[in-house]
């Protein structure tokens, strides 16, 4: 060697290496088709696909029920992703489950789920969107000539599952929530069908950044807690089932675990009784 190394290279942000060459993420260390974020010049970490945990996600989970942790602190949000709902045009109805991660971050500004036309938002999108606002549950949708919206009283936070039931026929939308009044809207102007192709979007959304949703359906951070029991119907005389093709399946996720198992979603009590949960006894 000619001369003595008297020099340097300084790296940028995200840059690391003799002549600031790599990026973190460039020999990407996660595994099974993680997403890589750089998250500092010698360090990276690794937002796990469906059906897998750990730190570089190597570790595989089974989930029967999601657990969603809202939006990380690069703005990533969990969720998973489902097959388009088919025939969801005129009539549809939701049932699923929630038990929130906390009462304070958990209830600010968080997305349920998520379905339009092309799930990025150009104004007069249609679009069907469920979160969390204010401790409050809000359902709305555009079937493309104006937003329709119901917002539920604030739930009873001593409750450990809330069940949300909510539907459409036409221009006319309902929701109820846990043993509030059943609360119903219509949409504005003419249109009666509602328009969606992107999949459906369960705790969060493929994308970070909540404007590429339709104005009106931006909620700014992803659900946090578990959602279970989603069921969906097209028709009044259909039977409900999971979404996904497979049903029950999910084309894809991202930062989804397995929901501790709460002893009330495995019991279903009789006659009507209501299961609550004690908390522990320990």
């Amino acid at each position: 060697v000619s001369d003595a190394e008297n020099w340097f290279c300084e790296c940028p942000k995200l840059y690391s290496g003799k002549l600031c060459q790599f990026m973190t993420c460039d020999e990407n260390p996660c595994g099974n088709g993680a997403t890589c974020f750089p998250k500092s010049t010698q360090d990276a970490v690794c937002l796990c696909p469906y059906g897998r945990s750990g730190i570089l996600c190597s570790d595989a989970i089974n989930i029967s029920q999601p657990s969603f942790s809202g939006t990380d602190v690069f703005g990533y949000t969990s969720f998973l992703a489902y097959s388009t709902i088919p025939n969801s045009t005129f009539y549809y109805e939701f049932h699923l489950k929630l038990q929130l991660a906390n009462h304070h971050s958990a209830l600010q500004d968080n997305l349920i789920f998520f379905t339009g036309q092309k799930g990025q938002g150009l104004n007069g999108d249609d679009f069907l969107v469920l979160g969390l606002r204010n401790g409050r549950v809000v359902y709305s949708y555009n079937l493309g000539s104006g937003t329709a919206t119901i917002i539920s009283k604030p739930l009873d936070l001593m409750l450990n599952i809330h069940v949300i039931r909510l539907g459409r026929y036409l221009q006319k939308g309902w929701l109820k929530v846990d043993d509030q009044k059943n609360k119903t809207v219509t949409s504005p102007g003419r249109l009666v069908g509602l328009n969606v192709f992107s999949q459906f979007y369960l705790g969060g959304y493929h994308e970070y950044t909540p404007e590429l949703l339709p104005k009106g359906s931006r909620f700014q951070n992803g659900f946090q807690g578990c959602i279970f029991d989603v069921q969906v119907r097209t028709s009044m005389n259909q039977e409900f089932k999971s979404p996904g093709t497979p049903e029950g399946h999910p084309n894809s996720g991202r930062s989804v675990g397995q929901c501790k198992d709460s002893p009330c979603s495995l019991i279903k009590c009789r006659n009507g009784g209501k299961c609550i949960e004690s908390g522990s006894t320990v």
